[in-house]
């Protein structure tokens, strides 16, 4: 178990039990050519061009980048600026639809005749990234670097964001493809032992996949592991010390302890491109909140605008006080609707005033709840002081770079503190610096 943390009431009864529906295939589409963490992807087709879905419409251009492939079949109607969910704007391909679903000629291969290079170039050309929101290119991170090792593998889960239960539904759904992809990530990176961490707010999901780990006859190496319902327990670095016991240290990464981490989803879209010859073109995503009338899970296409997205779940009830993209602690609220899903939206929130209020922040009252419930051992009211007064050395002493953003902090604060603003705030303009 990690330090700090808190206990939130996770409304996922709301969509829980709703099985993954296919959403209608799209008139149009805006792919972003980055939704992934890295440099963004060059563009290879020009307004005017036909398109098939997982056609590559942006080329990978560095190694931690990534491909971006077409989700439908139609004409490439325009390449312009648009906003991500994120706030970012990027450079975008809009794509028309022609509603005929023509594909790219998906290869099938017996996977186990695979080299491990072999793999890694597929799921590299296949466009995955990590579907738990970081959206970090797998590629990169089943490229174990010279010096390290993989000794264990951790499958992510938990989804702790409360309202978001699509990883629960493609657990539940889908385990058999689950564990087929923990299989490939075995023969890549031949750890000593595979965990699957699952919170205890989803035993169902725990069942169903270890049900298929005995099937494979997978037991002597793969395990779920049951873990207390607690956010941020999907936070990797939590997760690796939660089953672990080790602790990644400041300015490490998962490797640096002998650890991988992949996210359920992700390991299903690897299971999909291996064995299916599928990119990464569609993704599972939640829609719940009071602010829409009907919650559900939904497999999307990438690029797919959240309004139309809306309008099959019944459209909107009451006021709209808040739209958020993700989880509510670590999604981005937007101001519009007009917004594609891209690889890192895990759901869309729509919020009225019953789980929004509206607070006036005031002084800080120097209580340290803060500190308590940070995850990270930081002081996140005194990064938020430095940060305030742009002293971003002292907020780099203090460990502005080592937040994680989770909001754990802001969560408790008696006095409403926009903490995680103002050390992300800081966070950036020390990136800048560097």
């Amino acid at each position: 178990m990690f330090k700090g943390g808190v206990k939130l009431l996770d409304f996922k009864s709301l969509s829980k039990n709703e099985k993954i529906e296919e959403f209608k295939y799209p008139e149009k589409v805006i792919i972003p050519l980055s939704q992934h963490t890295g440099s963004p992807a060059k563009p290879v087709v020009k307004k005017g061009d036909y398109v098939v879905e997982g056609q590559i419409i942006g080329e990978i251009t560095g190694f931690i980048s990534s491909n971006i492939h077409s989700s439908v079949s139609g004409k490439v109607i325009d390449i312009v600026p648009w906003d991500l969910p994120t706030g970012k704007r990027t450079m975008s391909v809009i794509i028309e639809s022609d509603g005929e679903g023509k594909s790219i000629e998906k290869i099938k291969r017996d996977w186990l005749s695979l080299s491990k290079e072999e793999i890694i170039n597929i799921v590299r050309d296949s466009g995955i990234v990590g579907l738990g929101g970081a959206a970090f290119p797998t590629h990169v991170k089943l490229t174990i670097p010279p010096g390290k090792k993989a000794e264990y593998v951790i499958i992510n889960g938990c989804e702790c964001e409360p309202f978001l239960t699509c990883d629960f539904r493609l657990m539940v759904e889908e385990s058999e493809n689950i564990v087929k992809g923990i299989e490939i990530i075995k023969k890549l990176l031949n750890p000593k032992k595979v965990f699957i961490g699952i919170e205890d707010n989803k035993i169902e999901a725990a069942k169903e996949i270890d049900k298929f780990i005995k099937a494979r006859n997978l037991s002597d190496s793969t395990e779920v592991v049951i873990l207390k319902t607690k956010y941020p327990q999907g936070s990797e670095k939590h997760l690796i010390k939660a089953i672990t016991g080790r602790e990644v240290p400041s300015g490490g990464l998962p490797f640096d302890v002998g650890c991988v981490v992949q996210n359920v989803q992700t390991v299903f879209a690897i299971k999909e491109a291996i064995y299916d010859g599928k990119p990464l073109i569609e993704r599972v995503i939640t829609v719940s909140g009071s602010g829409v009338k009907e919650s559900k899970n939904l497999r999307v296409k990438i690029g797919t605008f959240a309004e139309e997205i809306i309008k099959y779940c019944g459209g909107v009830k009451g006021e709209i006080k808040k739209v958020i993209f993700g989880g509510p602690m670590m999604g981005f609220s937007s101001y519009t609707l007009k917004i594609p899903i891209t690889k890192g939206t895990s759901g869309i929130l729509i919020f009225t005033e019953k789980e929004v209020k509206d607070f006036e922040e005031y002084p800080c009252i120097r209580c340290g709840r803060c500190a308590d419930a940070c995850p990270m051992y930081l002081m996140p009211m005194l990064i938020d002081a430095y940060s305030r007064i742009e002293d971003f050395t002292k907020a780099k002493y203090y460990g502005a770079i080592d937040c994680i953003e989770c909001g754990a902090c802001a969560y408790v604060c008696p006095s409403k503190r926009h903490l995680v603003q103002s050390i992300r705030f800081a966070k950036s303009e020390l990136l800048k610096k560097k």
